[in-house]
């Protein structure tokens, strides 16, 4: 075991405004080799885990009156979790990854990679190419690969683009850093951090008891989907927060996404471009202390819904905010972990060796959307404690090509060890059963002394819940 922390905590830590004299706090161990990949696949992992573990460390003392307790990151946990959502069982049955349509296709100059796990992605996907949404999926690969081959990859990405559908061409790390979306975001901190106005402190009840969960009394309006954001809020969760999930009617949630990342949370259906919908999210804003958004920048505020507009109504609010794409002509683009890796050139490096016309690779997780989550979960809880020391409304802010450029061009290049056959997921397996049947599920990897070791419930049916708060 090590108290240096690593290279990438201390950068993840500065990026949130810490005190570097905390990442003495921080202790890692576990089995070596996990996550392998080119890129620093692990160091990412481990150090975005530390700093939220440091975070909510810190916020512990100040809500204590006591030191920041020891913080400890153990590989196996990290690494486990960060494939969480591949370790899952519903009732002994495997989710489903990747759709049949979302995947690399050759095309006439190289390769793309398209996006269809939700009906509507793929029904726009399929409408681009004058197909119905109800070919079946045999037939829709034979079909996308016949007209994929033989057209330009650019081509293909604004056309599906065009549909609403999501493909993106896959380029180098060069291509992308040369590339208006890569030049958009040089210079931008991995965390983006600011003070909107100069509320007054809001300070919470003194914590007693065990576990010490940090965030009790916290509510948490959590606007997410997919895994980034879910993740946080997740963590925010089993960290004592009230972390109510609000859904709209349209385009509903995975069922086996929320099994992963529903742990600690309640779930609700607003619409709120209807009147009684907007009336209801604007009641549950008067009590919330955070809101975390995921959806795409615009998305949001066409409802009026900016971080000023929400800071105005309810001052010394903390606002966590992600999105895919971060800033640049993409911005307003919706985007997945997949797609960030292909766009950056994450999926290029990650080719196989020694197989120059195949396919693309991948990393060995979905580590952009689980790195950023935690980070952004650690980011809210920095602001908590800043908040609690000097009041004001706060806005944080993160994007997966941020993560993306952090992991290609900041971390140190690290071999990770060599795996030494000690690793055992099952360690950090348990299973938790709940209305939606008995899930195995990955326990949560952010851990400090006297830190909660699960959920305190396990997920809901999506929407089933009040859309109030627990507690007056």
């Amino acid at each position: 075991m090590t108290s240096l922390p690593l290279p990438g905590t201390e950068q993840a830590w500065a990026a949130l405004g810490g005190d570097p004299a905390l990442l003495g706090r921080v202790e890692t161990s576990g089995p070596a080799g996990l996550l392998p990949a080119r890129l620093p696949v692990m160091e990412l992992a481990r150090s975005a885990v530390a700093v939220c573990a440091l975070a909510a460390a810190e916020l512990t003392a100040r809500r204590t009156g006591g030191p920041v307790p020891c913080v400890r990151v153990d590989d196996g946990a990290v690494a486990t979790a960060f494939v969480s959502e591949r370790h899952l069982r519903i009732g002994g049955r495997a989710p489903t990854a990747f759709a049949p349509l979302s995947r690399f296709w050759r095309t006439a100059d190289g390769w793309v990679r398209t996006h269809a796990n939700y009906p509507h992605h793929r029904a726009r996907l399929l409408g681009a190419l004058g197909l119905s949404a109800d070919t079946a999926d045999n037939l829709a690969v034979a079909a996308v690969t016949a007209s994929f081959a033989g057209r330009q990859a650019a081509e293909i990405e604004r056309t599906v683009y065009a549909a609403g559908g999501l493909a993106v061409a896959a380029g180098t790390p060069g291509t992308w850093a040369a590339d208006p979306r890569g030049l958009a975001l040089s210079g931008v901190p991995l965390v983006e951090r600011e003070r909107i106005d100069a509320a007054p402190v809001r300070r919470t009840p003194a914590l007693a008891g065990a576990p010490l969960r940090p965030a009790a009394g916290i509510r948490v309006l959590d606007l997410t989907r997919v895994i980034a954001g879910p993740v946080a809020t997740r963590t925010l969760a089993l960290l004592g927060a009230d972390v109510l999930r609000i859904d709209g009617p349209r385009f509903p949630e995975s069922p086996d996404a929320h099994c992963d990342t529903g742990f600690g949370k309640r779930s609700a259906s607003l619409d709120l471009a209807s009147r009684t919908g907007r009336a209801a999210f604007d009641e549950l804003l008067t009590g919330a202390d955070v809101v975390v958004a995921g959806y795409r920048p615009g998305a949001l505020e066409r409802f009026g819904l900016t971080p000023q507009a929400l800071t105005a109504r309810r001052p010394g609010l903390v606002i966590g905010r992600l999105s895919a794409w971060g800033h640049g002509p993409w911005a307003p683009r919706r985007g997945f972990d997949s797609l960030v890796q292909v766009a950056t050139g994450i999926a290029v490096a990650e080719a196989a060796p020694g197989a120059p016309d195949g396919p693309p690779g991948a990393l060995p997780a979905q580590a952009l959307d689980h790195g950023t989550g935690y980070l952004l979960a650690a980011a809210v809880l920095r602001a908590l404690t800043e908040q609690h020391d000097e009041g004001g409304s706060r806005l944080v802010t993160l994007s997966l090509a941020r993560t993306a450029g952090w992991l290609v061009d900041e971390l140190p290049a690290t071999s990770g060890g060599v795996a030494d056959g000690s690793y055992d997921p099952a360690k950090w397996l348990t299973e938790t059963g709940g209305p939606l049947g008995l899930l195995r599920h990955a326990l949560p990897p952010v851990a400090f002394d006297g830190s909660p070791a699960d959920w305190s419930r396990p997920p809901g049916i999506l929407g089933a819940d009040a859309a109030g708060w627990l507690t007056a």
